[in-house]
């Protein structure tokens, strides 16, 4: 049950431990997850979809209901796309995130409206099926979990790059968020790309679904 706090809405409160769910955007939290670490225990779940099923209903009810499985996976690295809005925060003793692999269900209807050219199917529920591993981030130095061991050091974007199999644009976030918890720090360039060493040691990298 959502409860007010401090001019707030959160998700759970036990006792002064703060748990707040995100699907979304981190970036439309950035001041309340500030704000209530300062006072609270606060532990962010950000659940990624390993497993999604998609139903879709006729807007006009009319045919029948088509479930059918999505071969797109997210992975627990997807953590970074929205870290880049307080990455910071980790450094925070009060604050923690604990990212949650789970088997979803997403109910899409038929929009009548226009998108463009052409109509459009519209996500109306999210529906949690099962939750399949829990990966929990209390310290900056847990980042590197996600960081595959053979990444060398010192290191460049497009070092991470390779080692990810992700885009130049995905890695630099990575690198972004790296820096601003304090794992990582920018020691010079190298042509136009700054090149990093790291201030902590690196952990076991996670299994490669997760990554």
């Amino acid at each position: 049950m959502e409860i007010a706090l401090d001019g707030y809405v959160v998700d759970i409160l036990r006792g002064d431990h703060v748990i707040e769910i995100q699907t979304g955007n981190f970036s439309s939290i950035k001041r309340k997850m500030r704000d209530l670490s300062s006072r609270y225990r606060v532990t962010l779940i950000y659940p990624v979809s390993y497993e999604r099923w998609i139903l879709e209903v006729p807007g006009a009810l009319q045919g029948a209901i088509m479930r059918r499985k999505s071969p797109k996976r997210q992975a627990v690295s997807q953590l970074f796309e929205e870290l880049v809005s307080f990455p910071d925060l980790l450094k925070c003793p009060n604050f923690s995130i604990e990212v949650v692999s789970i088997r979803e269900e997403q109910l899409r209807r038929y929009s009548r409206r226009w998108r463009g050219k052409r109509r459009t199917w519209r996500v109306v529920e999210r529906r949690l099926l099962s939750v399949l591993e829990r990966f929990p981030f209390d310290v900056p130095s847990d980042l590197w979990q996600l960081i595959p061991t053979t990444l060398p050091d010192p290191f460049e974007t497009s070092h991470l790059a390779l080692a990810l199999g992700h885009p130049r644009w995905f890695a630099q976030k990575i690198a972004y968020c790296l820096r601003k918890s304090g794992v990582v720090t920018a020691i010079g360039k190298k042509g136009n790309s700054l090149v990093y060493s790291r201030l902590t040691p690196p952990a076991t990298g996670l299994d490669n679904h997760a990554t």
